[in-house]
């Protein structure tokens, strides 16, 4: 049985296992490949310790980090499908949904300031 996402412990192991993930995919890993991964994961971290669970430790704009990479529909799909499973297999619970849905909002909201997401 899995147990939920409760502290910054678990994120720090949701955001390694994730990114470890990231950096082996042939489609994410190019388009990543700039990254200085020791000083990002930390980021990371208090990123998605502020959005679960409203720590504050996150300062930066995480939008304009992404606006000079090549990235289209289909990496936005590939990252939510890495974030998606990656939770899936480590941790169960309401905190566990809770981040994949941020997670696709965030992506959903980055699609649109991108242009990529066609207007219905």
């Amino acid at each position: 049985m899995l147990n939920d996402i409760v502290n910054r412990n678990d994120i720090e192991t949701l955001v390694d296992r994730f990114y470890e993930r990231v950096q082996a995919n042939t489609l994410l890993a190019p388009v990543f490949s700039h990254v200085d991964w020791p000083k990002h994961l930390p980021v990371m971290y208090s990123f998605w310790s502020s959005m679960l669970f409203g720590e504050m430790t996150y300062r930066g704009n995480p939008f304009e980090k992404h606006l000079h990479l090549n990235i289209g529909t289909e990496h936005f799909e590939q990252w939510l499908k890495l974030f998606r499973e990656t939770v899936d297999v480590h941790f169960a619970g309401s905190n566990a949904e809770e981040i994949k849905q941020r997670a696709e909002s965030i992506a959903g909201i980055f699609q649109h300031k991108l242009g990529l997401l066609q207007k219905s």
